[in-house]
This record gives structure tokens, C-alpha cells and sequence, in this order.
């Protein structure tokens, strides 16, 4: 058994057991890998919420300050996890991202790039989009909303949208930047649309 396998089963067991976590669309789920997971970002607990329902291990695109502390950089590269530096043109975050997705793994990536204070969705960062247009990968949208706020036993709400296949953005040329905002367009609308279909009440 794989550490990340290992620590996602006892994660599962213990969140189950203090929030009350609601999943819809996880029919949406596509049982292989090699595709984006774009959430929206509410709490630094999201990663954990948003991947319990998923099988295949999920690498998360991290702010490269999460990896400064041996111990947290350590065990985010054990998970999976990578850095990406948010205030420059991260290349090597980028080819790293590519890569996961060559492998047939899950890239988790929070588009917005920051976490939301309000609940609503933010203007949307285009790592996503590129990465997605330099490998074909498909992109699966996902919301999250906790109305009560992230504390033990208060409900939490996850919704899984249909994947958008890559042709449905429309990239067919990368210095095109007509098609990267309205791939980008397409993701946002999404997203929202998912946020707002949430029970979150």
C-alpha cells in the first residue's frame, strides 16, 4: 500500500467522523486519471474535502510557501503534492503539472489561486486552461461551500461537474488569446454554475 492510499483511509475515516459531509455528483468521477481537478478554494482543508470520494491519488499544485517547513514540505511531496511559486511565471511548476498528467495521475489545481473569503468564486488564474491545452487533458469542475464554516460536525457540501472535454475549450492555438479567456470563460461558468446548484443551506 502506497503512503498516499494509506493516508487517505485514515484522513476519510477521521474527517467522516467530525464533519458532516455531503457529496453530489460523484457519478461524474472518471474512473481513470490524466485529467485537471479545478475546485474553488474556501479553507485550507479543501484539498482533503474535495479528494475523499476519489480513488486515484490526486497532485496537488501548492504556493510554494506550504513547502518551507521540513516537516509539511516533506510530507506534501510524500502526498504528491508540488510547489508552484504564485508571483512569477513558475515553468518548472508548469512542466511538473504536465507531467502529471502524461502519467495518467489526477492534477488538483485551485484555480482561483487564493482562497475566497466571501464563499464566491474569484476571477480565475489560466494554469488550468495551459496546462490542459499542452497535454489534451480533460478538465472535471468541482465546488465547495461550508455555510456554517469549516468546524467540527458542521455540514460540508462537495458537487462534482460533468467533465469538460478538452475540445469543448476550444485551444487550438496557444497564442491565440481570444480562445485562452474563452476557455477560461467556459471553466468560470461552469464552476459558478456548480456553486450555485450546491444544497448549501
Amino acid at each position: 500500500m502506497s503512503f498516499y492510499r494509506f493516508a487517505h483511509g485514515v484522513v476519510n475515516v477521521i474527517f467522516r467522523a467530525l464533519y458532516r459531509v455531503h457529496y453530489e455528483g460523484r457519478e461524474n468521477l472518471p474512473p481513470q486519471g490524466g485529467y485537471v481537478f479545478c475546485s474553488n478554494h474556501i479553507s485550507d482543508l479543501d484539498p482533503i474535502f474535495v479528494a475523499l470520494p476519489v480513488r486515484q491519488q490526486i497532485c496537488y499544485m501548492a504556493k510554494i510557501e506550504l513547502f518551507k517547513g521540513h516537516f509539511t514540505g516533506r510530507l506534501l511531496r510524500a502526498l504528491g503534492a508540488f510547489p508552484v511559486d504564485r508571483g512569477k511565471g513558475d515553468t518548472s511548476a508548469l512542466d511538473r503539472a504536465k507531467e502529471v498528467v502524461k502519467e495518467g495521475k489526477i492534477l488538483g489545481v485551485f484555480p482561483e489561486g487564493t482562497r475566497s473569503k466571501t464563499g464566491k468564486l474569484l476571477k480565475l488564474k489560466s494554469g488550468a486552461i495551459v496546462v490542459s491545452a499542452q497535454t489534451g487533458a480533460d478538465i472535471l469542475p468541482v465546488a465547495i461551500c461550508a455555510p456554517k464554516g469549516m468546524h467540527p460536525f458542521a455540514p460540508v457540501y462537495v458537487r462534482y461537474g460533468a467533465l469538460i472535454r478538452n475540445e469543448e475549450l476550444g485551444l487550438t492555438d496557444m497564442k491565440a488569446a481570444s480562445q485562452l479567456k474563452g476557455a477560461k470563460a467556459l471553466l468560470t461558468e461552469r464552476m459558478a454554475t456548480l456553486l450555485e446548484e450546491l444544497s448549501c443551506r
